[in-house]
């Protein structure tokens, strides 16, 4: 027999669960797990923040499919995880957030750091749980991974106290578990997919909507398909861009708002009816809208709007089952509708209300004017990383997805601070690919010292920031007393994050002339490490006009 300690086979537990990568901050008592991670060949990111860390993780599990986990110290450590748990669990992506704990036999005493983390983890994941043995550690990590990807995805907690990392078992009494297969494929009973089907064929204004939930599915090539063989009008959520391209021409990006208005009926398809979609209600919709709605939780058919059919299961195989039996049928939806030639009016006359700020040349740039020059710059293969409030909402119309999973953004919660995280995330899963991350100067202030991580790993990333100087446009100047006379949401205007940049060791520029936006955009694609391109905003641009309030 030999002995092995909780550090080494958490690690290993790990990785014989399908779990790649490992993103923490070092301390008491998690330092040993990190070391081990290492040793056992799985990479281990040592990050500036605990909460970025956590987005980081999250960001991992949705793009590989396998959950990333986080490693944080005690007490303050599992704290400042909770915001990244939070954001997993709302966004509906897998994460293991693994917290060190007080000694087991210190409970209760006032150890160091000593917090009541299983209980503030729960109310934020789907399963917490305390590792009380050193030979159950595995059992306890193929159940944290399993409900992180099994039904809805999302966060998972396990709490490992110092006495448990350090102490030791005989090898041979581990808890032996099997590796967690992917998750089941659960499809719809048939008569439903025919009756989904039946909808759409007497629809006169449908509309489908694809959301992250057919990314997460690995569905892209039964939605592309279905899309084409019956030639619906699509729209995609924020990160649903990509599992159609954004520039298909059955796309109705370009007038969202008109068709969500006016559909007569809606196939929201890996999406939900929250507030990035208005709760499906009135005045964002028509109030007699019929609904189909497929999803992989059956408690999510029918919230806030009431659903004609419900397809419950998973997105890649429920959407098979439609593309099956679309073959019996000779149905497609005409090209010479009025519905078609209502969306292609409005997409064009939105397209000529902001060309006159896209050609608007005087310094400094408004977004349109400089997303002119960004969108083209991103390679097409580009992971595209935002934040940011008008910084990340222009960008979702201005930067085009062309494939699934190419697309992080503040997402379902709405979380300032994701974007540094979800950048490391990126650039560690995909190796070969161009990142890019395009954030607003409030946004980057959040988690703006994961710069010197992504130097200190060489990571080539590309980050652009928008400097309007606040949190919406600031102050031109910092006044005098700016304790009592500086605007609530006033940061510094101009301020040099590219500065911040090269004091790590990458390559810094500052745009304050949108004609030197372009060469400055190429320099920073050719230089070989990370860089920034900080560009200063018109503290009076904005999105282009709004009709109504609810449409911002």
């Amino acid at each position: 027999m030999s002995e092995i300690d909780g550090a080494t086979l958490m690690a290993k537990s790990l990785k014989e669960q399908g779990v790649e990568y490992v993103f923490g901050v070092v301390g008491f008592p998690v330092r040993p797990i990190a070391d081990a991670v290492q040793k056992v060949g799985l990479t281990y990111v040592g990050m500036r923040n605990e909460q970025t860390a956590s987005y980081a993780a999250q960001a991992a599990g949705y793009m590989t499919g396998r959950p990333g986990a986080c490693t944080v110290v005690t007490g303050p450590g599992v704290v400042h995880a909770l915001a990244g748990l939070a954001n997993a669990q709302q966004n509906c992506w897998p994460m293991v957030l693994i917290g060190g704990a007080s000694e087991t036999y210190r409970g209760g005493m006032g150890a160091f750091q000593e917090e009541r983390q299983v209980l503030i983890a729960s109310p934020f994941c789907k399963f917490a749980h305390t590792i009380e043995h050193v030979h159950r550690i595995p059992y306890y990590v193929e159940m944290a991974v399993r409900h992180s990807i099994y039904g809805r995805p999302g966060a998972t907690y396990l709490d490992i106290p110092d006495d448990i990392i350090t102490g030791t078992c005989d090898d041979e009494k581990a808890i032996e578990v099997a590796k967690c297969s992917d998750p089941p494929r659960m499809v719809a009973p048939q008569e439903e997919v025919e009756r989904a089907l039946n909808v759409l064929e007497r629809a006169e204004r449908p509309l489908v909507i694809v959301g992250k939930g057919m990314a997460w599915a690995r569905a892209e090539g039964e939605v592309r398909s279905f899309i084409e063989r019956t030639q619906l009008p699509f729209l995609a959520t924020p990160m649903g861009k990509g599992v159609m391209p954004d520039t298909h021409p059955l796309s109705v990006g370009a007038a969202r708002s008109l068709a969500l208005q006016n559909a007569d009926v809606i196939f929201l398809m890996g999406a939900r009816f929250n507030w990035i979609l208005h709760f499906g209600l009135p005045p964002r919709y028509n109030k007699d809208v019929r609904v189909i709605q497929l999803d992989i939780a059956a408690e999510e058919i029918g919230h806030n709007k009431a659903s004609e059919v419900g397809l419950v299961g998973d997105g890649k195989a429920i959407v098979g089952q439609l593309n099956k039996a679309l073959a019996s049928r000779q149905w497609f939806y005409p090209k010479d509708t009025p519905w078609r030639a209502a969306i292609a009016k409005k997409g064009t006359e939105n397209a000529a209300t902001i060309k006159v700020q896209q050609e608007d040349d005087l310094a400094p740039a408004n977004y349109y004017r400089a997303l002119r020059d960004v969108a083209p710059w991103v390679p097409e293969n580009a992971i595209i990383i935002s934040e940011g409030a008008n910084t990340m909402d222009i960008g979702r119309t201005q930067l085009m997805n062309h494939r699934p999973r190419e697309r992080l953004d503040a997402g379902t919660y709405g979380t300032m601070g994701i974007g540094m995280g979800f950048v490391v995330a990126a650039a560690v899963v995909h190796r070969d690919r161009p990142i890019v991350h395009v954030s607003g100067d409030s946004a980057i202030g959040f988690s703006g010292m994961e710069m010197e991580t992504v130097c200190r790993y060489g990571l080539p990333v590309k980050i652009v920031v928008f400097n309007n100087g606040g949190i919406g446009p600031g102050m031109p100047e910092i006044p005098p007393d700016p304790l009592h006379n500086l605007k609530t949401n006033a940061l510094i205007w101009g301020a040099r994050y590219d500065k911040m940049m090269e004091a790590f060791g990458g390559k810094g520029f500052f745009v304050e002339n949108p004609k030197d936006l372009k060469g400055a955009l190429q320099e920073a694609l050719n230089f070989r490490g990370p860089a920034l391109v900080n560009v200063k905003i018109s503290q009076g641009a904005d999105r282009k006009p709004q009709q109504f309030r609810w449409h911002s």
